[in-house]
């Protein structure tokens, strides 16, 4: 029975994101009915699958849905509002897994890992940094889990536990501040999927430039940190080689070529929102990787083997994150038209507050309710209905997707409840609550305030 339901959670989800690439598409518009019915199919069979914790987010959203039923006479369209949000979600995390999939049994990518994890001292650490970035675009959180296992293997092999421990620490720490650098400005980041899906008028190729400021921001502060505040040690490391030259680095700069190019090309050539293309995109790049690492044996047979693979056994297996991400959305989507006339009745106009406080305001706020275990994905869902128009606060809608995306950011790199901080510290042998506040306290607040100064100095000069 188990895998019956595993291979129907991953049709359900290859299903619900052909749909939602026909809807950013605008083709087949007959079937879109179907999508709020999938998604419910799928969260029936992913609540006897998976643990307590997730669990309750599907019950926070059943309950969400039954007071829109009793108190709100526009309750069924909220509600599909809300799973439209899930569908998108769960169609955005199918697209991106497939890269990662392949990316993750690549032996050239592997190699690529390898040489950075085992560069010297004096250039590890921005070594670390700009390659993870590139690991991020390609992996997502994928890159946190193999660079990770890379890094902590190339230090478990120095056998001074003094050396050892700060350079796990320091790695990992490089891994990590690349990860969610690539945040405010990456078209396979939830955090500017989502964003520029809830402020009116935001677009991706308008958020790139000021996204790409806020990454050397965030970027270079981590250097910055970690060069002023090197560790004192009490012997002398022994240095080595690392394993392979730059060119180990080519197939990885190829394959982030071709994606990059061809979300530019299609933004600019299509009306299509970017998350629409990158929903068809990276699909296609993986299916051509496969073809390639199979080249000399069978490929099309090969190639249609790891895509039903792929489907019916690796999706499921994501049915933890899948379930908290998809229910984050719906309960922040559908959650605000029960919250928002609360705030508003409480008599808080936020439209009243100067706009430089509204856009500060969006910086802390994302993190500070990561410290409370709010997914990112909740809290922007929740808060964006609250947010005055950006015509109203006389700014362009990028002001606030810069806002937003830094504070998403610093979430990342902060709470203890993120899969970022989880995953560094599970590496590193320590609490996901030391990781976001001692090893990313000082980032934290640094960047925050940076940050703060620079969103409102966009927000001024544009």
């Amino acid at each position: 029975m188990g895998d019956v339901a595993n291979r129907l959670v991953g049709l359900l989800l290859s299903a619900i994101m052909v749909l939602v690439v026909c809807r950013e598409w605008g083709i087949a518009a007959w079937v879109q009915p179907a999508k709020p019915v999938l998604v419910l199919v799928l969260v029936a069979i992913l609540l006897f699958q998976v643990r307590l914790s997730r669990k309750a987010f599907i019950a926070v959203a059943v309950l969400i849905g039954a007071a829109l039923a009793a108190i709100h006479p526009d309750w069924r369209a909220i509600v599909t509002r809300g799973l439209e949000t899930a569908a998108f979600i769960g169609a955005f995390f199918t697209a991106l897994s497939s890269l990662r999939t392949v990316a993750q049994t690549s032996p050239a990518i592997q190699r690529a890992g390898t040489f950075l994890a085992g560069q010297p001292p004096g250039r590890r650490y921005a070594a670390l940094t700009v390659g993870g970035q590139a690991f991020a675009l390609l992996l997502n959180y994928g890159s946190l889990q193999l660079l990770g296992s890379l890094v902590t293997a190339n230090a478990r092999g120095e056998p001074n536990p003094e050396i050892r421990g700060h350079r796990i620490r320091r790695m990992l720490l490089a891994i990590q501040r690349a990860f969610v650098s690539t945040l405010p400005w990456s078209p396979l980041s939830f955090a500017v999927a989502i964003t520029i899906s809830v402020i009116p008028e935001a677009s991706w190729s308008k958020a790139l430039l000021p996204g790409l400021v806020t990454s050397v921001l965030l970027a270079g502060i981590g250097w910055s940190l970690d060069t002023l505040f090197k560790p004192r040690l009490t012997v002398t490391p022994v240095r080595s080689a690392p394993v392979g030259t730059w060119a180990t680095m080519l197939p990885l700069a190829v394959l982030l070529a071709v994606l990059l190019v061809g979300v530019v090309t299609l933004s600019t050539l299509t009306q299509v929102r970017v998350v629409g293309i990158v929903a068809v995109l990276v699909p296609c790049i993986a299916v051509g990787w496969m073809l390639i690492q199979h080249w000399g044996a069978s490929p099309l047979r090969s190639t249609r083997d790891r895509i039903t693979a792929y489907v019916l056994q690796e999706l499921p297996g994501y049915r933890g994150e899948l379930t908290l991400l998809m229910m984050a959305g719906f309960i922040g989507t559908a959650g605000a038209q029960l919250f928002a006339p609360i705030v508003q009745g409480a008599g808080f106009d936020v439209s009243t507050l100067p706009t430089w406080v509204v856009l500060v305001a969006l910086v802390w706020i994302i993190p500070l309710a990561g410290q409370i275990g709010m997914n990112p994905i909740l809290a922007v869902t929740l808060i964006a209905p609250l947010i005055p128009a950006a015509a109203d606060l006389g700014v362009q809608p990028t002001a606030l997707v810069v806002a937003i995306t830094s504070g998403w950011a610093l979430s990342g790199a902060s709470s203890p409840f993120t899969a970022t901080t989880l995953l560094i510290g599970s590496f590193g042998g320590i609490s996901a609550s030391r990781v976001g506040l001692v090893w990313n306290g000082a980032y934290t607040l640094i960047c925050g305030v940076v940050l703060s100064v620079w969103v409102v100095a966009f927000a001024t000069l544009v």
